[in-house]
This record gives structure tokens, sequence and C-alpha cells, in this order.
């Protein structure tokens, strides 16, 4: 293969894997919504786990409000199965990255799973979680003290 031949086909590598790469990622987004809050908790609507014109749903979006220390993690489960998690990691405090079906502290690794329980140290307790209920079109997320 001469210079010629290498460039080109390099460049046409490149290309597609750019191309490709920028679909693969529009299909994973976060969603990220801002909850409401009331007196005891937030509230959001169901309708924010269904895709844009699509009939699928998200496994989980990230509530957030600027009351809040940390944002909380919501799972969709099924119709009536949501679960709410603290996103703050219990090693050392610090803000969960959510990937597909479970959250990572960037600082040292720990890992929790859809549920909130510690799947890989060197956290040692599961995350705070939140009981959700639901009234009509409305997920009610519970803040208070346990």
């Amino acid at each position: 293969m001469n210079r010629r031949e290498f460039i080109i086909d390099t460049c046409g590598t490149c290309l597609a894997m750019a191309g490709l790469s920028t679909s693969f990622s529009s299909c994973s987004a976060t969603h990220y919504l801002t909850g409401t809050l009331g007196k005891d908790g937030l509230t959001i609507d169901k309708e924010a786990f269904r895709e844009k014109s699509k009939t699928a749903y998200r496994s989980f979006i990230i509530v957030r409000n600027e009351a809040l220390q940390y944002p909380i993690c919501v799972y969709r489960f099924g119709e009536d199965n949501y679960a709410a998690l603290w996103m703050r990691c219990t090693h050392q405090g610090t803000e969960l990255q959510a990937s597909g079906n479970f959250l990572q502290c960037p600082a040292h690794g720990s890992e929790f799973n859809n549920h909130g329980r510690v799947t890989n140290g060197p956290a040692d307790k599961d995350l705070r979680t939140f009981p959700v209920t639901i009234d009509d079109n409305q997920l009610f997320i519970d803040l208070r003290a346990k």
C-alpha cells in the first residue's frame, strides 16, 4: 500500500467512525429534569421517561432542584415501579455519575446498582433511597427523613 492509499483509507475510516459515534451517543443521552419542590418532596411528570416521538421509555432520569445539594436519579422498572436514589457517594460524598443501570463515583470508582446497593467499593454503605408514589401522571419523591 502506498502513502496515498493509506491516507485515503485512514481518513475514510476516521470519518465513518465519527459518524457512527454520533449516532450511538444520541441513543443514550442522559435526560435531566427540574423537579417541583413541595412541602415534603419533589414532583415530576411520568411522561419525562418517554422518549420524544417514540413508544420507548428511558430507564432513568436525573432530577435536580436548586434547593437540593445533590441530584436524584430516578430509575423506571415498569409502569408503576420506580426507584429514587440520592446521587451522593457514601464513601466521601462525591456526586455520582449515572451510566445505564448503575451509578459510579468519579473520585474512587465505587459503583452502585439501580436499587442503590453497593456493587464495588471502596464505599461500604448503600445509597440513600426515597419512596416514590404515583398520583395520576405524577411521581412524588418523598424527601422526608426516615
